[in-house]
């Protein structure tokens, strides 16, 4: 199975997020919820990470210096 994109991903995380916002789940779904929804964000946090490290290596000048990014 091929892994999600961070559009996914996120999309797939605000919905467990309405889920357990509800609070109509039983406590084990929650928890199933809860910890799909952490591994979701964990996989978002690291597609960002390495966004970044790829845009820093896009923005460096020719004198070898890179241009802070924020």
């Amino acid at each position: 199975m091929p892994e999600k994109t961070f559009e996914q991903a996120i999309s797939e995380l605000e919905k467990i997020v309405e889920e357990l916002e509800k609070g109509e789940l039983s406590l084990e779904d929650s928890i199933k919820r809860f910890e799909k929804g952490m591994k979701l964000s964990k996989l978002c946090n690291d597609k960002l990470n390495q966004v970044e490290q790829k845009m820093k290596k896009l923005v460096k000048t020719d004198d070898g210096f890179q241009l802070e990014i924020m």
